[in-house]
């Protein structure tokens, strides 16, 4: 369900897998290299509102895994670490809200809007964009705060970053989600 204007700017900020191993050669090529500077505005702009952020980290159950907890890419990507008072939830799935507590995180805070951010679209992101809206959370993502890996289909059908992103994008708009610019979402 996607968020109005007003929700938007009441919303709690979900910070999703924003996590050194992601930059690792292993995942291959990536689209939006801005995307974690538009993260770090978007949390920069909750912090000094004093809204709600959540942040969200990966444990892999892969050993091979860069995002594996014994791996250092399994730690937050600096200037994305929470401060003091933001909640930190670890999950080892591709939904924010399997086993980690979030919705009723989410419920005891009275929250109904939540702004998606982080790594990476067509994943973690898209799963948790779909899973909040399906539990009735308005949802806004900001599309230029996540990016996308290239990928190949069951057939070796190859696919950019950049295809893998905007398909990704394209089946949550509106369905699921609002999709809007960091800058669209900071002008609120």
């Amino acid at each position: 369900m996607p968020a109005t204007d007003l929700e938007c700017q009441q919303a709690t900020l979900i910070l999703i897998d924003v996590q050194k191993g992601l930059d690792d050669p292993w995942f291959g090529k990536r689209n939006n290299p801005d995307a974690e500077q538009n993260i770090v505005r978007l949390l920069t702009q909750w912090r000094a509102k004093l809204r709600p952020i959540i942040h969200l980290q990966h444990a892999s159950v892969n050993p091979r895994s860069p995002l594996h907890p014994d791996r250092p890419g399994f730690q937050l990507k600096r200037g994305c670490e929470p401060l003091s008072g933001e909640t930190q939830l670890v999950k080892n799935v591709n939904s924010a809200f399997i086993d980690t507590g979030l919705e009723q995180h989410l419920r005891d805070a009275d929250a109904t809007s939540v702004v998606v951010c982080g790594l990476t679209a067509e994943h973690c992101v898209s799963t948790s964009v779909r899973h909040a809206s399906n539990l009735g959370f308005n949802v806004t993502l900001a599309a230029d705060a996540t990016a996308s890996f290239d990928s190949t289909d069951h057939n070796g059908k190859y696919f950019t970053a950049e295809q893998v992103y905007d398909l990704s994008l394209a089946t949550l708009n509106d369905e699921f989600c609002r999709i809007k610019s960091t800058s669209e979402i900071l002008q609120q």
